[in-house]
């Protein structure tokens, strides 16, 4: 095989990895890593010619592309914060390829190919849980357009479709390998009807659940409000936000009725956060006058966006993301705040925050680089979370989850609101700060994942769209336009009922681990004893 052919297998898997993210049928990836797995397979059978970082270097260019492709848009707010996500990540990728193909160098075929499952399994999950966060790309996101086919995500979660996507490549790779050595028809028929039970069987039994799952009568009428303020022009100023206060007001107005339950803002309606600190909500007039507006809606409660600031008494009381301005320690937070019915605020802090963006990583060992944390609102330097999800509960006792924009990628943690008995996921986003790209459209699909695996609708406002309402299978019952002012009007059910994902969360990636440590072990002793 030449260089110019591993070249171009190297494009055209970046390629075919990147289609289900720029729009086009999940299905794509079932044969998307397939040059992939053909240089592996060059590169183990000419193990004596070439050393394991040959294909690394293949495998880096293809995750290159794929994330670039996918990905590029975050450009649009921090150049460098995209260049981050798209090396650091691209690398981490092949580093995964590269140690599975040091396994199947070393492993019997069949081992090897678990090897890779496992492995990549293992980085989909350490994606949910360390510092920099990134779980954008998991494979199992692939099919967030294509709901009809992933019903089952009840059951396993997005890893499901990770798992699901691997094995149908490995089973097709191994297919072609068995009618290019002109193998017994035997040994082409197991294989082939392998791939057929693993690809039609998920896909029956998902339109199956689809078509006979339906929601228990329990409505809840709500308000969504889409401002349609530009992020990049916005000011910060006293008057600026009055505006956007009587804009918001303005656009509920126009569907609010004597129904309406619960009226949705998003993310951050009130970014000059010295005016909202967490402990005197009452005392802001901004929150009196919504109060007031909210007397005219004898049944409506409020949840929207705002920066909000708590301040320390002193150094010792602080928090580790705390600032100091002229002897004052305080924090600023990413804040979701409710308005009951008594006139009652609530607060609910982001928790899971946009590295490089709200937070400054591994702050522990990082932390004199914290000022150059560029904070899209307007400041900088880390912000300030909240360790455990808690729910707002609505008069007639229900707990909503208040999901702020990046939490909403991640289904482990939002399975923690329903655990804690929320039936109802609000998400409130602002989306603009990518523009008109892949992006915006990207993070609503993800909404329509988090739907069908805790079997929750969800009321989703985007301050410059998409804003939506999606049931419990995941369909987009209504949604607005991109960058328009804008409110919708509409009923969700609550839900209360389990899902077994919900339930025991990402098993699939725990045994994935148990099995990736054993095999790196075995790895590392193959390397050590001579055989």
């Amino acid at each position: 095989m030449t260089r110019s052919i591993r070249l171009l297998l190297s494009v055209t898997a970046g390629i075919l990895l990147s289609l289900a993210w720029l729009g086009l049928p999940g299905w794509t990836l079932f044969f998307a890593f397939f040059p992939l797995l053909l240089l592996d397979h060059y590169f183990v059978t000419h193990k004596s010619e070439y050393r394991g970082v040959s294909f690394w270097g293949h495998t880096f260019l293809a995750f290159l592309i794929w994330n670039s492709i996918s990905t590029w848009w975050i450009a649009h707010a921090t150049l460098a914060g995209a260049l981050m996500a798209i090396v650091v990540n691209s690398f981490l990728m092949s580093l995964v390829w590269w140690l599975a193909h040091a396994a199947r160098r070393r492993f019997p075929p069949g081992l090897g190919y678990i090897a890779l499952v496992v492995f990549w399994l293992s980085f989909e999950y350490f994606h949910f849980r360390w510092d920099i966060e990134w779980p954008w790309l998991n494979l199992g996101n692939g099919f967030a357009n294509n709901v009809k086919m992933i019903q089952w995500y009840e059951f396993t979660g997005i890893l499901g479709g990770t798992l699901w996507v691997l094995v149908l490549n490995v089973i097709l790779f191994r297919i072609f390998l068995n009618l290019k050595n002109s193998a017994s028809l035997r040994k082409v028929l197991y294989p082939f009807a392998s791939f057929c039970v693993l690809l039609f069987v998920p896909l029956f039994w998902s339109f199956s659940m689809y078509n006979s799952y339906t929601e228990k009568e329990n409505p809840l009428n709500v308000v969504i409000v889409q401002p349609n303020i530009d992020p990049y022009k916005e000011a910060y100023d006293m008057q600026a936000e009055n505006r956007k206060m009587e804009k918001f007001k303005q656009l509920a107005d126009s569907k609010i009725n004597p129904q309406t339950d619960l009226v949705i803002g998003p993310e951050t309606v009130f970014e000059r956060y010295t005016n909202w600190r967490v402990d005197r909500l009452e005392s802001n007039s901004q929150f009196n006058r919504l109060t007031d507006w909210m007397w005219r809606h004898p049944n409506a409660e409020v949840i929207f966006g705002a920066s909000t600031i708590k301040i320390y008494p002193g150094a010792e009381d602080a928090s580790p993301t705390s600032r100091v301005s002229r002897g004052t320690y305080y924090d600023v937070f990413n804040s979701a705040i409710f308005i009951d019915r008594r006139g009652a605020g609530h607060i609910y802090h982001k928790s899971i925050l946009v590295s490089g963006v709200e937070k400054m990583p591994f702050r522990k060992y990082l932390g004199f680089l914290s000022d150059l944390v560029f904070d899209l609102g307007g400041t900088t330097g880390s912000l300030g979370r909240q360790d455990e999800p808690t729910n707002f509960i609505l008069k007639d006792g229900t707990a909503v989850a208040p999901v702020i924009c990046y939490e909403s990628v991640f289904g482990g943690y939002l399975s923690r609101f329903i655990k804690k008995g929320a039936g109802l996921i609000v998400i409130i986003t602002n989306d603009g700060w990518w523009r008109n790209t892949p992006g915006y459209k990207q993070h609503l699909s993800f909404a329509r994942l988090r739907a069908i695996e805790t079997r929750r609708s969800v009321a989703r406002s985007a301050n410059t769209g998409i804003s939506s309402i999606i049931n419990q299978r995941g369909d987009l019952l209504q949604t607005t336009g991109w960058w328009t002012e804008a409110a919708i009007e509409g009923t969700v059910n609550i839900n209360d009922e389990i899902t077994f994902y919900v339930k025991y969360g990402d098993y699939i990636a725990r045994i994935s681990l148990f099995v990736a440590g054993l095999l790196v072990l075995f790895l590392i002793t193959k390397r050590l004893i001579p055989e």
